[in-house]
């Protein structure tokens, strides 16, 4: 039978999203030949049966760790050659039609600067945390003949994933059926998030926003029409800012920030709350992060999204003190928080006891049954895999213990 999941009897357990692939899969996707477009990845049946195998096996892990509301660790998400800066973002240039590799990548793209009311993105390199400590960050940008290709919107959007959704969705429900687990999520794309691209067709930004929320509304139908939750990925919300120079006032920020969740809650016209889940973040690169903006400035305006669920940054040392947000922001009624109470920001596995003290600080500000417990962000990629599992072990610890004190 799946384990019944009753938040009043116990704080539930889930991730961001990604986790360590296996070597296998790691060295079978760096073995997939391109499309003639460049950046999309070509499917064999063996290579299918190899994901499937690998996303069963690790729903049953996270199970075992305690984790109660896995996913598939973003395995179906995965990066080509040509687009190498991140699977969370770049799986879906091959999911949507109408993009283009044009020669510009995420390091070298145009520096932008921003006016009152009229914000822009610049490029990585020109992020201000990037500036202030450009000696560390140079050392590793792939810059120059090693600089990653950008793709950019040259054309209509379209929809052409949905036989890579389904397949998504097949490999988690195999998964949690193999698990014994009543329910699971999927990550996709946010608009905002996805607009990031350079683009040389829509009229203007607005237009290019929307014109994503139309047609990653699709995917977002597909996972949640399948009854999983859908976790929307948009740390846009938050890095935007770092992104925008000079630093634009709070309000301005806020104005352009709304239009995003705008766009998103246009995207999510029509699907169910309780089934979607909206993650912020301020970038999970390892670095200084000391132009992160406030999350007292942007979390009431994250709030204002069509999602009942909302997870987000707490265990890091540059946002675990944002905890008291929540003494002067009411949580709506019906909303829940999953803070991200292990990090991927450092090697140090949090002990149970930090995992359940950060929990209960929470549950004394907005409600234990209005708590779940998360990571800051995604795991995969950013630590090796035991210290990654070694975390979820003591995140689902930590939340038995924090059950045991708040909920009896």
């Amino acid at each position: 039978m799946p384990q019944s999941l009753n938040p009043e009897e116990q704080i539930l357990v889930s991730t961001a999203g990604s986790l360590p692939r296996t070597p296998e899969l790691i060295a079978a996707n760096a073995a997939r030949e391109l499309e003639d477009d460049g950046f999309t990845l070509k499917r064999t049946p063996e290579f299918d049966a190899l994901l499937t195998d690998a996303v069963v096996d690790l729903v049953q892990r996270q199970a075992e760790l305690g984790v109660t509301l896995p996913g598939d660790g973003e395995f179906g998400k995965a990066m080509s050659s040509a687009v190498d800066y991140g699977a969370w973002w770049s799986y879906i240039f091959q999911r949507v039609g109408g993009l283009e590799v044009t020669g510009e990548n995420l390091f070298t793209w145009p520096h932008q600067e921003s006016s009152p009311g009229d914000l822009k993105l610049t490029n990585m390199l020109n992020r201000r945390d990037w500036v202030r400590f450009r000696d560390f960050y140079t050392g590793d940008s792939p810059t120059g003949e090693h600089a990653v290709p950008f793709p950019a919107t040259t054309g209509e959007l379209t929809w052409r994933g949905q036989d890579a959704v389904e397949t998504d969705i097949a490999n988690l429900k195999k998964g949690l059926e193999a698990a014994g687990v009543e329910q699971g999520f999927l990550t996709s794309i946010a608009p905002g998030s996805g607009a990031r691209v350079p683009n040389s067709h829509y009229a203007s930004e607005e237009e290019h926003l929307y014109a994503w929320a139309e047609v990653l509304r699709n995917e977002y139908k597909a996972i949640t029409d399948a009854g999983l939750i859908l976790q929307l990925d948009d740390p846009c919300l938050a890095e935007n800012w770092d992104q925008i120079t000079p630093e634009p006032s709070v309000e301005d920020y806020r104005r352009f920030t709304q239009l995003r969740i705008e766009a998103l809650n246009y995207a999510l016209r029509d699907i169910d709350p309780e089934l979607v889940r909206l993650h912020i973040c301020w970038g999970s690169w390892h670095g200084p992060h000391t132009t992160d903006l406030e999350f007292r400035h942007i979390a009431d305006l994250c709030l204002g999204a069509d999602a009942k669920y909302f997870t987000f940054e707490a265990g890091n040392v540059r946002h675990e003190h944002e905890y008291t947000v929540w003494d002067d922001l009411k949580l709506p009624e019906g909303k829940v928080i999953v803070p991200g109470v292990v990090s991927h920001a450092t090697n140090v596995v949090e002990h149970p006891e930090l995992v359940a003290q950060r929990l209960t600080r929470f549950a004394e500000r907005v409600g234990a049954e209005n708590v779940q417990a998360g990571t800051d962000c995604g795991l995969g990629g950013r630590l090796h895999p035991d210290i990654a599992f070694a975390k979820l072990e003591s995140l689902g610890q930590g939340a038995a213990l924090a059950s045991q004190r708040l909920l009896g």
